[in-house]
């Protein structure tokens, strides 16, 4: 067994052979194929959720996309990650015909061909991803967006003989040091967590045999959770991360409570400053927010029309938890750029240069949908800061 890329646990009777992949490598998905047939398993697991295993086997299920329905339901960001992560794992795999997670698909076509059962044992990466921002802190979510903008327009291309390596420990070892120490809260969402309910699916795996086929990456975190279950130190049930976590009672106060101080503030410069100083906090708070967000918009090459209603919008908005600018900025310039078919088709290729997130108009859709929100969370601080100035003049008699 190669010791490399394979691990294997035999307890209570059940035997587990963990497979490690790099997921656009040739060799991985001879060697997938090598197991199955020597080890015959009860059971094959494979490192995939149902939306990312549909996206394998149906390509064009991209063009079913609803993308104004998309930033109803707030996934543009995760939308947006999911394309550039996408993208990132094309480019490792560009100098090969290997598709990002094709061993994982052959693994479980082979499956279905000798009518072995079969399991999807990674959890969403909608739940994965929503987590990972819910629980990122502020200064580390920007580490998350360069880290991100990096990868998506990144000019590297590795080699067949680069892409092997990743399957070597020590250069894993490395690479998620790297990880844990720069970005800790992201690392323990994308890789801990879901180490953990890997291994929970794959304990959970019926028959005496089971082959797992894993990111060589979860290789130690998944056999540790294993070894961990065995041993009754922690439980196999994992809905505690199953789930995105409910803003908390402090977090639905707040939303509500810094729009209402915001009132509160304009009220009280009319009624202690008189119609030009409270004339003057309120210009402050729709120049501030409006300006911003229209820019952001511009720099996402919005339509005219849109980046008016940036501007018109964002101050209002910004006033109320429900709805964000970055979703009516969205809205309207997909009804004035109404996206084609054409678009969704090549969302992944044009995702790989700034100039094809311009081109496509879904891209920059959500360019647009990123960057006016961004602009409108800056002019919420900013105007709100601008108001302590004023406060002070009001105060001084002047």
């Amino acid at each position: 067994m190669n010791c490399q890329t394979q691990e294997k646990i035999e307890v209570n009777g059940k035997e587990f052979i963990l497979l490690g992949t790099a997921h656009v490598s040739e060799a991985s998905i001879k060697e997938v194929e090598q197991v199955i047939e020597e080890q015959a398993p009860d059971v094959i697991a494979v490192e995939l959720d149902e939306t990312r295993y549909e996206s394998i086997v149906d390509p064009e299920s991209w063009k079913d996309m609803d993308i104004v329905k998309v930033l109803h339901e707030k996934q543009g960001f995760l939308l947006l990650s999911n394309v550039v992560l996408s993208n990132y794992q094309k480019k490792m795999g560009s100098k090969s015909s290997v598709k990002p997670g094709e061993e994982m698909a052959d693994a479980l076509r082979i499956a279905k061909e000798k009518g072995i059962e079969h399991v999807l044992a990674d959890r969403s990466l909608s739940v994965t991803m929503r987590r990972a921002w819910a629980k990122t802190p502020a200064a580390e979510r920007l580490r998350l967006l360069s880290f991100l903008c990096t990868s998506a327009f990144s000019d590297e291309v590795m080699s067949n003989e680069e892409i092997e390596n990743l399957k070597q420990e020590n250069e894993m070892d490395k690479m998620f040091s790297e990880i844990s120490s720069v970005l800790p809260v992201t690392k323990k969402i994308f890789i801990d967590e879901r180490d953990r309910y890997i291994a929970s699916k794959i304990w959970e795996c019926k028959g005496k045999k089971i082959l797992a086929v894993i990111g060589v990456g979860h290789m130690h975190g998944v056999k540790s959770y294993l070894e961990k279950i065995a041993e009754d130190e922690i439980s196999s049930d994992v809905s505690d991360i199953e789930e995105v976590p409910a803003k908390s009672k402090k977090a639905k106060i707040l939303s509500w409570t810094i729009p209402a101080l915001i009132v509160a503030l304009i009220a009280a410069g009319f009624v202690i400053g008189g119609k030009e100083k409270g004339a003057e906090l309120l210009s402050k708070w729709v120049l501030w927010n409006g300006i911003l967000a229209g820019i952001g918009a511009i720099i996402g090459g919005a339509h005219i029309i849109t980046v008016l209603v940036s501007i018109l919008g964002a101050p209002l908005t910004s006033l109320c938890p429900f709805i964000g600018i970055g979703f009516v900025a969205g809205a309207v310039q997909s009804f004035v750029k109404k996206p084609t078919v054409k678009d969704i088709e090549n969302l992944q290729n044009d995702s790989s240069s700034i100039r094809g997130f311009y081109r496509n108009r879904v891209l920059r859709i959500l360019l647009i949908f990123f960057l006016s929100s961004i602009g409108s969370s800056i002019g919420t601080f900013a105007g709100g800061a601008s108001f302590v100035s004023i406060f002070s003049r009001i105060f001084k008699g002047q």
